[in-house]
């Protein structure tokens, strides 16, 4: 059969009043404008109660709560996190009490190792990869390698040995290395390797046996923090495949011992990744066992942000 051309008779169609329908955005919902006074926390409330911005408030909130009630706030750092210079910011946080734990991977270490030695770090790679020079610095190859190997035999885990290693010899620039400055505060750090990513594993005085028993036994620590935050906050700053990985075989984990966690996740990255939104935003809440929230946009701009948000609030007295 071929249709005609016949136009849709419209004289039956109906309609309600527009105050009468539900909708999405009011204008309650609108942003404010800011002045030369506003603040930081301010400038946040100002933000439109309206898709990341109201996520945004949401976060701050959340982990708000869990520091005022010790709930605990877990901080998934990628190497990117420490490359674009937010070592202090991090460094700030766990000293005003926002940090409960912290896990990593290895190109983190070698970063945050790195910056505490020489104040500098993030080789150029396509200069130095031809002539066969990338991941070839001597200080980065044989110390970390060796306080990675003397500290997994004392019974440490990878990032305790790190973590103490620059903590006690305190160099030049220990300041800047959020890893010095969580051993001097008593905060964990967890290191999570995959083997062959890191430059470190290319020099001799790398050690299989080693790297594997301490990230293992980071894993085991790192699960056992997981396991404290039943209601607390969870927090994947720009790992996009070792972390959220990690973190679901340690909800896996937790769950299976029976313990019940109702969490606040949080996927920080500039980009939506796979395993992040999968591992870290949906799967460990699905079922009502907590919400789960992605921020997207450049470390440098947003962590520092919610950093100053989370100052300002705690120093308020501010609670949700």
């Amino acid at each position: 059969m071929i249709f005609p051309y016949e136009e849709f008779d419209l004289s039956g169609v109906t309609t309600y009043p527009l105050k009468s329908r539900k909708s999405k955005v009011t204008a309650s919902d609108f942003a404010r404008p800011s002045n030369r006074s506003t603040t930081v926390g301010e400038f946040v409330e100002s933000l439109p109660n309206i898709l990341a911005a109201a996520d945004l408030k949401a976060i701050i909130a959340a982990i708000s709560n869990a520091r005022r009630t010790d709930a605990g706030v877990l901080w998934g750092l990628g190497a990117h996190v420490i490359k674009t210079g937010l070592g202090p910011v991090i460094i700030d946080l766990m000293r005003r009490g926002f940090v409960s734990a912290i896990a990593t991977n290895g190109a983190a270490v070698i970063h945050d190792f790195e910056i505490a030695l020489a104040g500098a770090t993030s080789e150029d790679v396509d200069e130095a990869l031809g002539p066969g020079q990338f991941g070839m610095a001597d200080e980065t190859g044989r110390l970390l390698n060796g306080a990675i190997q003397d500290g997994v035999a004392k019974g440490l885990g990878l990032g305790q040995a790190v973590s103490r290693f620059l903590h006690a010899r305190e160099p030049q620039y220990a300041k800047s290395s959020v890893l010095a400055e969580a051993a001097r505060l008593g905060i964990p750090v967890t290191v999570h390797v995959a083997i062959g990513t890191d430059i470190i594993h290319m020099h001799p005085a790398a050690s299989g046996s080693a790297i594997g028993e301490g990230s293992l036994r980071d894993f085991r620590y790192f699960v056992a923090n997981v396991s404290r935050l039943e209601r607390g906050v969870y927090l994947n700053c720009g790992s996009a495949v070792v972390l959220p990985e990690v973190f679901l075989k340690a909800i896996a984990l937790v769950r299976n011992r029976g313990t019940e966690l109702h969490l606040t996740t949080v996927s920080l990255d500039f980009v939506r990744g796979y395993r992040s939104e999968t591992n870290v935003v949906r799967r460990p809440v699905a079922g009502g066992a907590g919400r789960g929230y992605s921020l997207v946009g450049h470390h440098e701009l947003l962590i520092p942000l919610l950093a100053a948000a989370l100052i300002e609030k705690g120093e308020s007295g501010l609670q949700s």
